[in-house]
């Protein structure tokens, strides 16, 4: 497999169909996990996305927010997204390392820091120091929204990503190494998901109040206030 497969084999117009679902349970999926953020943002937020890929998040939660920043590791993603995003106010969209952020990165914090679809995992970060290198860009008072995959969700998500191999933008499933959550394609890709049990207890370490929420039986979100 090559080192970054989000950025090298899944990106661009590739990344956008992954989301052309025929399987309405994922398209609901997609929605109630936007939902849960944007109806608790109040509209004066700056947030910014880490792993935003062409932008389809952020498309959504711009009317939600002040402002939007997103960044993403692909130049095709982020070449593709300003397309995307061009006629949606108050988006950035730029090719960072979401590796290499620190509290130098950017001149002022943001109110809320998103970390959605199972990109903590997908990042492949080590998550409870960089769990507190997300809380050093935040505000006092802002938010870290981190959502994984709920363990209710594994039949339709199964589903989905044999779709997705299906058109040819994954590898074949290997169905005897896929199982507990993990998803392993015959070409090396590898997707897992943290536990609630493991959110738990990246929310402890964080040394901030924190909260676990199951939304629509379909993602599990770590919500983490800097208080």
């Amino acid at each position: 497999m090559q080192e970054n497969y989000y950025a090298k084999n899944l990106s661009a117009k590739r990344l956008y169909d992954v989301y052309q679902t025929r399987y309405p349970q994922v398209n609901a999926y997609f929605d109630a996990e936007i939902a849960f953020v944007k109806d608790r943002l109040d509209g004066t937020e700056h947030v910014l996305e880490l792993g935003a890929g062409y932008g389809r998040i952020m498309k959504e939660i711009a009317p939600y927010c002040k402002s939007i920043v997103g960044i993403d590791i692909s130049e095709d993603n982020v070449a593709f997204g300003k397309t995307y995003l061009r006629d949606i106010p108050g988006t950035s969209l730029f090719v960072m390392n979401a590796h290499q952020i620190s509290s130098e990165t950017f001149k002022t914090p943001f109110e809320s820091i998103l970390c959605l679809q199972n990109a903590l995992s997908a990042m492949k970060v080590e998550p409870f120091s960089y769990v507190q290198k997300i809380m050093t860009l935040l505000s006092n008072g802002g938010r870290a929204w981190i959502s994984t995959y709920s363990s209710n969700f594994w039949a339709h998500r199964l589903a989905w990503f044999q779709e997705q191999a299906g058109k040819g933008l994954l590898g074949e499933i290997d169905l005897e190494q896929t199982k507990d959550g993990v998803i392993v394609c015959k070409d090396g890709f590898r997707a897992v998901t943290h536990s609630p049990e493991q959110l738990h207890e990246i929310g402890k370490a964080s040394g901030y109040p924190y909260e676990i929420t199951e939304v629509d039986k379909s993602s599990v979100f770590l919500v983490i206030t800097k208080k």
